[in-house]
C-alpha cells in the first residue's frame, strides 16, 4: 500500500470571496486507487471541478505563486497555472479512470461551501487510460498537484479571465484551490 496526501490551500480567494480549504488523500492498493477529497469554505451550491495536474514528461509540478498572474488582471486563471503544474490529467469525478475532463460528474458544494468526496477507482483501468493519453501507465502521484474549480455564474470576471473548454467558461474553471501531491513516508 502506498499512500499519498495532499493539502489543499486557497487560491484567487482575494477575488472569489471565500476562502477554500481540504485536504485529498489516495491510497494505491493493490489493483485499486482509493481517492478522498474533503473541501470547506468553497462557493456554495455548486458543482466543483476538480482533478490533478501534471507535466507527462515527469517533471515535478508545483502550485503557482502570485507571479503566475501574467497578465496582471487579479486572477491566476487556467492557462496561467500550466507553467508551474502542466495540464489537467485525471478528473476527481465519477469515473476517474475514464478521463473524461468537460462534463457534470463532479462534486456538488453543500450551503454551508463544504464537500466530500471519496471513490474507489479500477487501478488497471486508470493506467491504461493514463498511458493512452500521456504514454506511460505511471500516474507519478507525488510529482502531481490536486486543483479544485469553479465559482458561480454571477461573479463577474474580466475578459482577460481565460479558461474555456468545449462550452464551459471560465466560472467553471477558474482554480480556487490547489494543493502538492506528496508521499506519505511509513
Amino acid at each position: 500500500m502506498t499512500k499519498y496526501f495532499a493539502e489543499i490551500k486557497p487560491l484567487n480567494e482575494q477575488k472569489i470571496a471565500c476562502v477554500p480549504h481540504g485536504t485529498a488523500e489516495f491510497i494505491e492498493n493493490g489493483d485499486n486507487l482509493h481517492i478522498h477529497v474533503e473541501m470547506f469554505d468553497t462557493p456554495k451550491n455548486i458543482e466543483h471541478w476538480e482533478h490533478f495536474h501534471g507535466f507527462p514528461d515527469g517533471k515535478d509540478a508545483e502550485v503557482p505563486t502570485a507571479a503566475a498572474d501574467t497578465n496582471h488582471d487579479g486572477y491566476i486563471d487556467l492557462p496561467e497555472t500550466e507553467p508551474f503544474s502542466g495540464t489537467t490529467m485525471v478528473p476527481l469525478d465519477n469515473a476517474p479512470h475514464k478521463m473524461n475532463i468537460p462534463h457534470d460528474g463532479y462534486p456538488v458544494a453543500d450551503d454551508s461551501g463544504h464537500y466530500e468526496y471519496e471513490i474507489d477507482v479500477p487501478l488497471k483501468e486508470l493506467q491504461a487510460s493514463f498511458k493512452r493519453a500521456f504514454n506511460t501507465p505511471d500516474l507519478q502521484l507525488d510529482k502531481r498537484v490536486v486543483y479544485v474549480h469553479g465559482i458561480p455564474e454571477s461573479m463577474k470576471l474580466p475578459a482577460s479571465v481565460q479558461g474555456t473548454v468545449m462550452s464551459y467558461d471560465p466560472h467553471t474553471t477558474l482554480p480556487i484551490a490547489a494543493g502538492k501531491i506528496r508521499k506519505v513516508e511509513d
